[in-house]
């Protein structure tokens, strides 16, 4: 395919993306239609089908990825009439192109395409949820050096912060930290939530959150006293989990945070010294 022809046609592709008001991408299967070099809407209604077979068997909500809609077309006469037609996710888009003749030239690039239009935003859904961990994480560090301040201002301890630590993960795991550091296979210097999944990092915190008022409204003076409000706010996170199909412990670990913070913190600095240029022809 020479490039004129590629350029032409990602033009046209680029041109027929529409976004919702929520800023979801979509196409509309009409437009799409002629796109791929289809002429009659019957023969792209089987397309559509085994596109949304696909989506089914892929584990995808067809919902989520073809919408029924109705729009209002012009008519020789002058009058106007409703058809049907079919707004596509970005994805529903890469899965027609799949399922589409692989002779045509249209179906050939449309295929190129969207994969990669699909990577893109797989890339970019897994920076903003490793971007969401990172975040977690930092949020947790600050509430347990507050949690910590908080306990020796109250105790005069300087080692009850670790004790107190450790009966609330027991009270959220049902294990014991050195237990969870062993099965998810943590080297013993570093911290159990540099390993842990955001909903773990987010429910250590609000219990964590949770003891520092009620440490301070209640005036709780004592290791015991705040360690049993600890374990008590650790105990109400895990059965809210427990509620919901969470169970802690049997959670897999998550990538080293320090790794995470490290490729995010390159990647930003990549991004500020190469900034996109502006197409000026």
């Amino acid at each position: 395919m020479e490039s004129e022809t590629i350029n032409q046609l990602f033009e046209v592709f680029e041109s027929h993306a529409q976004t919702t008001e929520s800023g979801i991408e979509y196409w509309l299967a009409r437009d799409l239609q002629h796109l791929l070099g289809y002429s009659k809407w019957s023969n792209f209604l089987n397309v559509l089908s085994k596109a949304k077979t696909a989506c089914d068997v892929s584990g995808n909500n067809v919902s989520d990825h073809f919408a029924d809609v109705g729009k209002m077309v012009q008519l020789g006469s002058g009058g106007q009439r409703e058809i049907s037609d079919v707004m596509l996710t970005r994805y529903a888009c890469y899965l027609v192109a799949q399922n589409g003749d692989p002779q045509k030239q249209e179906i050939a690039f449309a295929q190129t395409y969207f994969a990669i239009q699909t990577r893109k935003a797989e890339l970019v859904e897994k920076r903003v949820l490793e971007a969401e961990r990172l975040s977690a994480r930092q949020k947790l560090t600050a509430t347990e050096k507050e949690l910590s301040q908080v306990i020796y201002e109250k105790t005069g301890g300087n080692r009850n912060f670790g004790l107190i630590r450790s009966k609330g993960d027991q009270a959220l795991f049902g294990s014991s930290t050195k237990a969870m550091k062993a099965r998810w296979n943590i080297p013993d210097r570093r911290p159990l939530a540099d390993f842990a999944p955001t909903i773990i990092l987010k429910a250590k915190d609000f219990a964590a959150e949770i003891t520092i008022f009620n440490t301070r409204a209640n005036d709780l003076d004592t290791e015991p006293q705040i360690s049993s409000e600890h374990v008590t706010n650790n105990q109400a996170v895990r059965k809210t989990l427990l509620d919901r199909g969470i169970r802690p412990e049997t959670l897999e670990p998550d990538e080293d945070i320090k790794k995470v913070e490290r490729r995010l913190k390159s990647e930003n600095k990549k991004t500020s010294k190469d900034p996109p240029a502006l197409n000026t022809e």
